[in-house]
Protein backbone atom coordinates (compact mmCIF):
# COMPACT_ATOMS: atom_id res chain seq x y z
CA UNK A 1 0.00 0.00 0.00
CA UNK A 2 1.27 3.47 -0.83
CA UNK A 3 -0.13 6.98 -0.69
CA UNK A 4 -0.40 7.74 -4.39
CA UNK A 5 -1.12 11.24 -5.65
CA UNK A 6 -3.98 11.67 -8.10
CA UNK A 7 -1.56 13.06 -10.65
CA UNK A 8 2.15 13.29 -11.19
CA UNK A 9 3.87 16.12 -9.37
CA UNK A 10 7.02 15.92 -11.50
CA UNK A 11 6.30 19.30 -13.19
CA UNK A 12 5.98 20.91 -9.76
CA UNK A 13 9.26 19.37 -8.64
CA UNK A 14 10.96 20.63 -11.80
CA UNK A 15 9.63 24.15 -11.17
CA UNK A 16 10.75 23.95 -7.55
CA UNK A 17 14.22 22.79 -8.61
CA UNK A 18 14.44 25.72 -11.04
CA UNK A 19 13.45 28.17 -8.29
CA UNK A 20 16.05 26.61 -5.97
CA UNK A 21 18.75 26.99 -8.63
CA UNK A 22 17.77 30.65 -9.10
CA UNK A 23 17.96 31.22 -5.33
CA UNK A 24 21.43 29.66 -5.21
CA UNK A 25 22.60 31.88 -8.06
CA UNK A 26 21.09 34.98 -6.42
CA UNK A 27 22.69 34.24 -3.05
CA UNK A 28 26.11 33.72 -4.62
CA UNK A 29 25.81 37.04 -6.44
CA UNK A 30 24.64 39.18 -3.51
CA UNK A 31 27.06 40.28 -0.82
CA UNK A 32 29.35 43.10 0.27
CA UNK A 33 30.87 42.76 -3.19
CA UNK A 34 28.12 42.37 -5.78
CA UNK A 35 28.65 39.86 -8.58
CA UNK A 36 26.26 39.93 -11.52
CA UNK A 37 24.54 36.60 -12.23
CA UNK A 38 26.02 36.61 -15.76
CA UNK A 39 29.55 37.04 -14.39
CA UNK A 40 28.90 34.33 -11.81
CA UNK A 41 27.70 31.90 -14.48
CA UNK A 42 30.66 32.79 -16.69
CA UNK A 43 33.17 32.17 -13.90
CA UNK A 44 31.55 28.86 -12.99
CA UNK A 45 31.57 27.76 -16.64
CA UNK A 46 35.24 28.67 -17.03
CA UNK A 47 36.18 26.81 -13.84
CA UNK A 48 34.23 23.70 -14.84
CA UNK A 49 35.84 23.61 -18.29
CA UNK A 50 39.32 24.32 -16.92
CA UNK A 51 39.64 27.55 -18.90
CA UNK A 52 41.54 30.59 -17.67
CA UNK A 53 39.54 33.32 -15.94
CA UNK A 54 40.08 36.80 -17.48
CA UNK A 55 42.14 39.22 -15.40
CA UNK A 56 39.19 41.57 -14.87
CA UNK A 57 37.23 38.72 -13.25
CA UNK A 58 40.05 37.27 -11.14
CA UNK A 59 39.04 39.05 -7.91
CA UNK A 60 35.37 38.19 -8.37
CA UNK A 61 36.37 34.62 -9.18
CA UNK A 62 38.30 34.27 -5.91
CA UNK A 63 35.36 35.63 -3.92
CA UNK A 64 32.84 33.45 -5.73
CA UNK A 65 34.75 30.16 -5.74
CA UNK A 66 36.48 30.36 -2.36
CA UNK A 67 33.86 32.16 -0.25
CA UNK A 68 30.37 32.43 -1.70
CA UNK A 69 29.80 29.07 -3.40
CA UNK A 70 30.94 26.80 -0.54
CA UNK A 71 28.91 28.84 1.94
CA UNK A 72 25.77 28.81 -0.20
CA UNK A 73 26.08 25.10 -1.02
CA UNK A 74 26.65 24.23 2.64
CA UNK A 75 23.60 26.26 3.67
CA UNK A 76 21.46 24.61 0.98
CA UNK A 77 22.60 21.07 1.81
CA UNK A 78 22.19 21.65 5.56
CA UNK A 79 18.71 23.09 5.13
CA UNK A 80 17.69 20.21 2.88
CA UNK A 81 19.07 17.54 5.22
CA UNK A 82 17.50 19.09 8.32
CA UNK A 83 14.17 19.33 6.50
CA UNK A 84 14.34 15.67 5.51
CA UNK A 85 14.96 14.82 9.14
CA UNK A 86 11.93 16.87 10.18
CA UNK A 87 9.67 15.22 7.61
CA UNK A 88 10.83 11.74 8.64
CA UNK A 89 10.38 12.48 12.34
CA UNK A 90 6.84 13.79 11.77
CA UNK A 91 5.91 10.72 9.72
CA UNK A 92 7.37 8.17 12.14
CA UNK A 93 6.02 9.86 15.26
CA UNK A 94 2.66 10.89 13.72
CA UNK A 95 3.23 14.35 15.17
CA UNK A 96 3.17 17.47 12.95
CA UNK A 97 5.37 19.34 15.46
CA UNK A 98 8.07 16.65 15.74
CA UNK A 99 11.64 17.21 14.59
CA UNK A 100 15.07 15.60 15.02
CA UNK A 101 15.60 17.98 17.93
CA UNK A 102 12.71 16.24 19.71
CA UNK A 103 14.89 13.13 20.11
CA UNK A 104 17.96 14.94 21.41
CA UNK A 105 19.85 14.90 18.11
CA UNK A 106 20.87 18.55 18.25
CA UNK A 107 21.77 18.37 21.94
CA UNK A 108 23.91 15.31 21.29
CA UNK A 109 25.70 17.03 18.42
CA UNK A 110 26.22 20.09 20.62
CA UNK A 111 27.90 18.00 23.31
CA UNK A 112 30.13 16.36 20.70
CA UNK A 113 31.13 19.71 19.24
CA UNK A 114 31.81 21.09 22.73
CA UNK A 115 34.11 18.17 23.59
CA UNK A 116 36.05 18.63 20.35
CA UNK A 117 36.33 22.39 20.84
CA UNK A 118 37.31 22.28 24.52
CA UNK A 119 39.51 19.18 24.71
CA UNK A 120 40.76 19.02 21.12
CA UNK A 121 39.69 15.40 20.59
CA UNK A 122 40.72 13.77 17.31
CA UNK A 123 43.82 15.92 16.87
CA UNK A 124 44.94 13.91 13.85
CA UNK A 125 41.94 15.02 11.79
CA UNK A 126 40.99 18.36 10.27
CA UNK A 127 38.78 20.65 12.33
CA UNK A 128 35.70 20.25 10.13
CA UNK A 129 36.07 16.46 10.02
CA UNK A 130 36.44 16.30 13.80
CA UNK A 131 33.29 18.36 14.28
CA UNK A 132 31.32 16.25 11.81
CA UNK A 133 32.44 12.96 13.34
CA UNK A 134 31.85 14.11 16.91
CA UNK A 135 28.45 15.55 16.09
CA UNK A 136 27.38 12.45 14.18
CA UNK A 137 28.64 10.01 16.82
CA UNK A 138 26.97 11.84 19.69
CA UNK A 139 23.76 12.31 17.69
CA UNK A 140 23.62 8.58 16.99
CA UNK A 141 24.36 7.90 20.66
CA UNK A 142 21.53 10.22 21.73
CA UNK A 143 19.06 8.52 19.38
CA UNK A 144 20.34 5.06 20.38
CA UNK A 145 19.79 5.78 24.07
CA UNK A 146 16.35 7.21 23.30
CA UNK A 147 15.35 4.14 21.29
CA UNK A 148 16.82 1.64 23.78
CA UNK A 149 14.97 3.18 26.71
CA UNK A 150 11.80 3.58 24.63
CA UNK A 151 12.03 -0.06 23.52
CA UNK A 152 12.40 -1.20 27.12
CA UNK A 153 9.24 0.71 28.04
CA UNK A 154 7.31 -0.03 24.83
CA UNK A 155 8.51 -2.78 22.51
CA UNK A 156 6.42 -1.35 19.65
CA UNK A 157 8.30 1.98 19.89
CA UNK A 158 5.14 4.01 20.29
CA UNK A 159 5.32 7.66 19.29
CA UNK A 160 4.35 9.01 22.72
CA UNK A 161 7.10 7.02 24.44
CA UNK A 162 9.78 8.10 21.95
CA UNK A 163 8.82 11.78 22.21
CA UNK A 164 8.80 11.69 26.02
CA UNK A 165 12.17 9.94 26.33
CA UNK A 166 13.61 12.15 23.59
CA UNK A 167 12.64 15.30 25.47
CA UNK A 168 14.21 14.01 28.68
CA UNK A 169 17.37 13.05 26.78
CA UNK A 170 17.52 16.46 25.11
CA UNK A 171 17.23 18.28 28.45
CA UNK A 172 19.93 16.10 30.00
CA UNK A 173 22.36 16.65 27.11
CA UNK A 174 21.64 20.38 27.12
CA UNK A 175 22.62 20.43 30.78
CA UNK A 176 25.90 18.68 29.94
CA UNK A 177 26.58 21.25 27.20
CA UNK A 178 25.94 24.10 29.64
CA UNK A 179 28.24 22.47 32.21
CA UNK A 180 31.04 22.08 29.65
CA UNK A 181 30.63 25.70 28.57
CA UNK A 182 30.86 26.83 32.19
CA UNK A 183 34.00 24.79 32.85
CA UNK A 184 35.79 26.23 29.81
CA UNK A 185 35.03 29.93 30.10
CA UNK A 186 37.65 30.83 27.52
CA UNK A 187 35.67 28.79 24.97
CA UNK A 188 32.21 30.01 26.01
CA UNK A 189 31.98 32.78 23.40
CA UNK A 190 33.10 30.40 20.65
CA UNK A 191 30.56 27.75 21.68
CA UNK A 192 27.79 30.35 21.95
CA UNK A 193 28.48 31.66 18.43
CA UNK A 194 28.52 28.10 17.12
CA UNK A 195 25.26 27.20 18.86
CA UNK A 196 23.46 30.24 17.44
CA UNK A 197 24.17 28.98 13.92
CA UNK A 198 26.41 30.31 11.18
CA UNK A 199 27.87 29.30 7.83
CA UNK A 200 30.65 31.88 8.01
CA UNK A 201 34.22 30.82 7.12
CA UNK A 202 33.13 27.41 5.82
CA UNK A 203 35.04 26.00 2.85
CA UNK A 204 34.74 23.24 0.31
CA UNK A 205 36.04 20.66 2.79
CA UNK A 206 32.83 21.10 4.80
CA UNK A 207 30.72 20.65 1.66
CA UNK A 208 32.61 17.52 0.61
CA UNK A 209 32.07 15.94 4.03
CA UNK A 210 28.36 16.78 4.31
CA UNK A 211 27.31 16.16 0.70
CA UNK A 212 27.85 12.36 0.56
CA UNK A 213 26.27 11.90 4.00
CA UNK A 214 23.19 13.80 2.87
CA UNK A 215 22.93 12.09 -0.52
CA UNK A 216 23.15 8.59 0.99
CA UNK A 217 20.51 9.49 3.55
CA UNK A 218 18.30 11.02 0.86
CA UNK A 219 18.49 7.86 -1.28
CA UNK A 220 17.62 5.64 1.69
CA UNK A 221 14.61 7.84 2.46
CA UNK A 222 13.37 7.56 -1.13
CA UNK A 223 13.83 3.78 -1.18
CA UNK A 224 11.75 3.52 2.00
CA UNK A 225 9.11 6.01 0.86
CA UNK A 226 6.34 3.42 0.44
CA UNK A 227 6.89 2.02 3.95
CA UNK A 228 6.91 5.57 5.32
CA UNK A 229 3.58 6.22 3.59
CA UNK A 230 1.97 3.32 5.45
CA UNK A 231 3.62 3.94 8.82
CA UNK A 232 2.54 7.59 8.71
CA UNK A 233 -1.07 6.35 8.60
CA UNK A 234 -0.90 3.75 11.35
CA UNK A 235 1.72 1.46 12.91
CA UNK A 236 -0.91 -1.24 13.38
CA UNK A 237 -2.08 -1.06 9.77
CA UNK A 238 1.51 -1.17 8.53
CA UNK A 239 2.24 -4.26 10.64
CA UNK A 240 -0.94 -5.94 9.35
CA UNK A 241 0.15 -5.40 5.75
CA UNK A 242 3.56 -6.92 6.48
CA UNK A 243 5.79 -3.91 7.07
CA UNK A 244 8.43 -4.48 9.73
CA UNK A 245 7.60 -1.26 11.56
CA UNK A 246 10.29 -1.68 14.20
CA UNK A 247 13.08 -2.26 11.64
CA UNK A 248 11.98 0.64 9.44
CA UNK A 249 11.80 2.99 12.42
CA UNK A 250 15.25 1.97 13.64
CA UNK A 251 16.74 2.49 10.16
CA UNK A 252 15.08 5.83 9.55
CA UNK A 253 15.87 7.18 13.00
CA UNK A 254 19.51 6.22 12.38
CA UNK A 255 19.50 8.04 9.03
CA UNK A 256 17.87 11.03 10.70
CA UNK A 257 20.52 11.07 13.43
CA UNK A 258 23.47 10.87 11.03
CA UNK A 259 22.22 13.58 8.65
CA UNK A 260 21.06 16.02 11.31
CA UNK A 261 24.08 15.42 13.53
CA UNK A 262 26.50 16.17 10.72
CA UNK A 263 24.56 19.32 9.77
CA UNK A 264 24.42 20.62 13.34
CA UNK A 265 28.16 20.00 13.72
CA UNK A 266 28.92 22.33 10.83
CA UNK A 267 26.22 24.97 11.17
CA UNK A 268 25.19 24.95 14.81
CA UNK A 269 21.66 24.57 16.13
CA UNK A 270 19.32 26.17 13.58
CA UNK A 271 15.68 25.51 14.32
CA UNK A 272 12.31 25.75 12.59
CA UNK A 273 13.57 25.13 9.03
CA UNK A 274 12.64 21.45 9.27
CA UNK A 275 9.17 22.28 10.62
CA UNK A 276 8.32 24.96 8.06
CA UNK A 277 9.64 23.16 4.97
CA UNK A 278 8.01 19.81 5.71
CA UNK A 279 4.56 21.38 6.09
CA UNK A 280 5.01 23.51 2.96
CA UNK A 281 6.11 20.43 1.01
CA UNK A 282 3.00 18.48 2.04
CA UNK A 283 0.79 21.35 0.89
CA UNK A 284 2.73 21.64 -2.36
CA UNK A 285 2.78 17.99 -3.50
CA UNK A 286 0.69 16.09 -0.95
CA UNK A 287 1.65 13.57 1.75
CA UNK A 288 3.13 10.88 -0.52
CA UNK A 289 6.79 10.59 0.46
CA UNK A 290 8.00 9.83 -3.08
CA UNK A 291 7.25 13.46 -4.03
CA UNK A 292 7.12 15.08 -0.61
CA UNK A 293 10.71 14.25 0.40
CA UNK A 294 12.41 15.77 -2.69
CA UNK A 295 10.13 18.78 -2.39
CA UNK A 296 10.96 19.10 1.30
CA UNK A 297 14.70 18.97 0.55
CA UNK A 298 14.45 21.73 -2.07
CA UNK A 299 12.22 23.97 0.06
CA UNK A 300 14.37 23.50 3.15
CA UNK A 301 17.57 24.16 1.24
CA UNK A 302 16.14 27.29 -0.35
CA UNK A 303 14.77 28.58 2.96
CA UNK A 304 18.10 28.06 4.72
CA UNK A 305 20.03 29.73 1.88
CA UNK A 306 17.76 32.78 1.91
CA UNK A 307 17.96 32.94 5.72
CA UNK A 308 21.75 32.91 5.51
CA UNK A 309 21.63 35.72 2.94
CA UNK A 310 19.43 37.79 5.27
CA UNK A 311 21.77 37.04 8.19
CA UNK A 312 24.82 38.42 6.38
CA UNK A 313 23.12 41.37 4.66
CA UNK A 314 20.50 42.66 7.13
CA UNK A 315 22.91 44.69 9.28
CA UNK A 316 25.85 46.47 7.70
CA UNK A 317 29.23 45.55 9.14
CA UNK A 318 28.04 42.56 11.15
CA UNK A 319 26.44 39.16 10.67
CA UNK A 320 23.33 37.96 12.44
CA UNK A 321 22.99 34.36 13.68
CA UNK A 322 21.16 32.29 11.08
CA UNK A 323 19.20 30.64 13.87
CA UNK A 324 17.75 34.01 14.84
CA UNK A 325 16.54 34.62 11.28
CA UNK A 326 14.92 31.19 10.98
CA UNK A 327 13.30 31.65 14.40
CA UNK A 328 11.65 34.89 13.24
CA UNK A 329 10.24 32.97 10.28
CA UNK A 330 9.49 29.68 11.99
CA UNK A 331 8.15 30.64 15.41
CA UNK A 332 4.88 32.18 14.09
CA UNK A 333 4.54 29.20 11.74
CA UNK A 334 5.00 26.80 14.67
CA UNK A 335 2.27 28.56 16.65
CA UNK A 336 -0.06 28.54 13.63
CA UNK A 337 0.41 24.79 13.10
CA UNK A 338 -0.18 24.13 16.81
CA UNK A 339 -3.44 26.10 16.96
CA UNK A 340 -4.61 24.68 13.63
CA UNK A 341 -4.07 21.16 14.95
CA UNK A 342 -5.79 22.02 18.25
CA UNK A 343 -8.75 23.55 16.39
CA UNK A 344 -9.20 20.45 14.25
CA UNK A 345 -9.04 18.28 17.35
CA UNK A 346 -11.81 20.29 19.05
CA UNK A 347 -13.96 20.12 15.91
CA UNK A 348 -13.53 16.35 15.70
CA UNK A 349 -14.38 15.98 19.38
CA UNK A 350 -17.61 17.96 19.02
CA UNK A 351 -18.94 15.77 16.21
Amino acid sequence: MQIKPKKSHVPRLICLAAVSAAIILLCTAVGSVMISPLDALKIIRLKLTGSAVPEELSTLSAILINLRLPRVFLAFISGGAMSLGGAIAQSLLSNPLASPYTMGVSSGASVGAALVTIFGLGAGLSGHTRLALAGTVFSIAAVAVCLIVSSALDRNLGSYTIVLIGMVSSLFLSAIFTLLSGLARDKTALLLRWQLGSFNAKGWDSVFVLLPVTMIGFIICLVKSSELDIISLSDRQAATIGVNVRAVKLLMFSVLAVMTGACVSFSGVIGFVDLVSSHLARRFVGPGHAYMLPSCFLIGGSLMTVSDLIARMAVSGTELPVGAVTAFIGAPFFVAVFFLKSGRGREAGSL
